[in-house]
């Protein structure tokens, strides 16, 4: 048996990468397509046999995620453009409430950054979500090194919409990787996808996946209870609520909702979560 990392799936085909930095294929033993499917990510066990190698057992993980396919991952970075698409604050905290729920750091990452004439209102908005995750600005001329010594030793996925600069981001960190990228879709206002499968890429002493463009959100599994802890910036005044279980919304002397009006919770954030709220009741997926 030999252990290795699994960066990459093809349909039932896996690349895999030993302790030592030996790449080789492999299949899956038959007896793992009736238990636990093997994740990009995945620590595995790996029978070498005369002419061919197959993944026997795959290791507990730390968390996994689903949309992208991706196990025991250090960090979502969250891309965001400031232009084409526009920056989304709604679809930020969206995503960051999902990726905290699947116990995993989220971290934003605003691309095009060279693109934005005045940055001040943006720059704004940035300040307060650097006080809840790392934020870091990416684009031509911008000193990458505070993200690539972030990145360094951790698995990171990319994620975000289509358009926003994920695999530029990528070529930008490592010269090795020239992934295809295409123009904007002036008719659409978005992206199309580039990336058609989920795959670890070496960077920085460590890994990140490309992956492809989400096109939902789902809420369906995540309870009011979830959604609270998810949302950091109000964890500093829940405690101070007349009631012990308050979902602050209509309750009296709710501390968090007095935060909100003395500017010390974002109001956007606040509204963002009333509308999460909802999205829980009805299990709804939101298609982007």
């Amino acid at each position: 048996m030999q252990r290795a990392r699994v960066i990459r799936i093809i349909s039932n085909h896996y690349t895999c990468i030993t302790e030592k930095g030996d790449v080789f294929a492999t299949g899956a033993s038959g007896k793992l397509r009736k238990g636990v499917s093997p994740m990009v990510g995945d620590w595995v066990d790996v029978l070498h046999g005369s002419d061919l190698s197959v993944i026997e057992r795959v290791y507990p993980r730390s968390n996994q995620m689903m949309r992208p396919s991706v196990a025991n991952v250090d960090a979502i970075l969250v891309v965001m453009s400031t232009l084409k698409p526009e920056f989304s604050s709604l679809l930020v905290d969206r995503i960051t409430w999902l990726v905290r729920q699947a116990n995993i750091q989220p971290v934003l990452v605003v691309s095009k950054w060279d693109l934005l004439n005045d940055k001040a209102e943006l720059e704004k908005t940035l300040d307060d979500y650097r006080k809840v995750m790392p934020v870091f600005t990416v684009g031509k001329g911008v000193d990458n090194s505070a993200l690539m010594k972030f990145m360094a030793n951790k698995i990171c996925v990319l994620t975000g919409q289509s358009g926003v600069g994920k695999s530029s981001l990528i070529n930008r960190l490592d010269e090795r990787y020239t992934i295809k990228t295409q123009e904007i879709s002036k008719a659409l206002g978005r992206g199309k996808h580039t990336t058609r499968h989920v795959e670890l890429l070496p960077v920085q002493q460590g890994w990140i996946a490309d992956t492809p463009g989400f096109s939902s959100l789902d809420f369906s599994h995540m309870t009011h209870e979830d959604l609270i802890k998810c949302v950091v910036e109000f964890e500093p005044y829940r405690e101070h609520c007349r009631f012990r279980n308050c979902q602050h919304v209509n309750e009296p002397d709710c501390a968090v909702k007095k935060a909100v009006e003395d500017k010390k919770i974002p109001q956007d954030r606040y509204t963002h979560y009333l509308e999460v709220r909802i999205l829980i009741d009805q299990k709804k997926e939101i298609y982007l």
